[in-house]
């Protein structure tokens, strides 16, 4: 059984191996950053062991989903890659340069990837293999409804509001908008977890996301998942030195580091999607979907605005005008494509289309 455990559970001693080296030597690696050639290797360790226990996250909370059920197993998912992305973003944040836009890009980005990129190819696989899909209405309605104005309250609201500079909240609005984004997700957690249980699984109540694996015990698993987790928060704030640095030398948008975020956070999260597709339980990824995107805003916006009060830095979160319009156009596709109780491909075929072109607007705007 130990062995057993040793070796599934072999990247987290590399892990823990690769987060005492650079918690001992790191700062003498990363200071004074020169050429490519180090840099470039470093980068590709950190990115390989932090993806890798991403992975391993998401493994650990799919057999949580198993042990718990629905809607639990999905929202354990939910909430500790959105603590991976708070993370890497704070470390951003504070290690680099003193960027207003940082967080915004990054929080931007992975919803972008998340509403278009994760959802798109989710409903164009799902739309290959079984031509529709049912998933459950009341719960996709009520992701938006929580969706819809915390998105715009945190990011486009601060382009109008006039006592503070443009994109930006005052300190009471900042408190203000924390309480209320705060308000909302806890309430939609209640709903989620408790009173509307039911909205928020599929037709044909499908659980299974491991089913050739029999999950251990939930300490476990619990366990398991925090140590992994910790393994990456640690190390995010190295991979942001170097991200920082990278982002410099090539005098590249400062939105492209969100992308790089996004793939070490999101990458696992949206292959347990796809494979819910293919098994027809679209609803698991609807809920990974909307869900990861609800909790972005819900928990990443009252972040940085509390990171940009305590380390008196500012913070813009208001979208310029290009990204906005692509927020409104996700909100509303969004709207009209879940408004049914069925999917097919051409619905993913256009969030994907979103997607590209709002990969297209980081390099050429």
């Amino acid at each position: 059984m130990k062995t057993r455990i040793l070796s599934d559970e072999r990247p987290l001693f590399l892990g823990i191996i690769t987060t005492a080296l650079f918690m001992v030597w790191g700062n003498e690696w990363l200071t004074d950053l020169k050429g490519f050639g180090l840099p470039i290797i470093y980068f590709l360790w950190l990115f390989a062991i932090m993806l890798i226990s991403s992975f391993k996250v998401v493994k650990h909370a799919d057999m949580l989903a198993l042990k718990l059920g629905e809607p639990y197993g999905t929202l354990i998912l939910t909430l500790s890659v959105i603590t991976i992305e708070v993370s890497m973003i704070s470390a951003m944040m504070l290690v680099g340069e003193d960027n207003p836009t940082m967080g915004r890009d990054m929080m931007f980005a992975v919803i972008m990837i998340v509403l278009n990129g994760l959802i798109g190819l989710s409903l164009i696989i799902g739309g290959i293999r079984h031509r529709e899909q049912s998933f459950n209405l009341q719960g996709a309605n009520a992701f938006l409804a929580v969706l819809i104005p915390m998105a715009f309250i945190g990011l486009i609201l601060p382009n109008y509001t006039i006592s503070s500079d443009p994109g930006t909240f005052s300190n009471s609005q900042i408190w203000a908008v924390i309480g209320i984004t705060i308000l909302l997700y806890g309430a939609f957690l209640i709903a989620q977890t408790i009173r509307h249980k039911n909205y928020f699984m599929g037709p044909l109540a499908e659980v299974s996301n491991g089913e050739h694996h029999k999950p251990k015990s939930v300490k476990y698993h619990s366990g398991f998942l925090i140590a992994y987790m910790i393994v990456i928060v640690l190390l995010s704030k190295k991979l942001a030195i170097l991200l920082d640095f990278g982002i410099e030398q090539i005098n590249a948008p400062v939105a492209l580091s969100g992308l790089f975020v996004a793939i070490i956070v999101l990458t696992p999260e949206a292959l347990a999607a796809y494979q819910a597709a293919l098994r027809n339980n679209l609803q698991r990824s609807i809920n990974i979907g909307l869900g990861s995107a609800l909790a972005t805003i819900g928990l990443t916006v009252p972040a940085i605005l509390m990171i940009g009060m305590f380390s008196a830095k500012e913070v813009v979160l208001g979208l310029g005008p290009v990204d906005t319009f692509l927020l409104v156009l996700t909100v509303v596709l969004s709207i009209v494509n879940f408004s049914s109780k069925r999917s097919n491909i051409l619905h993913g075929l256009v969030h994907l289309a979103v997607f590209l072109l709002y990969i297209l607007m980081i390099f050429d705007s």
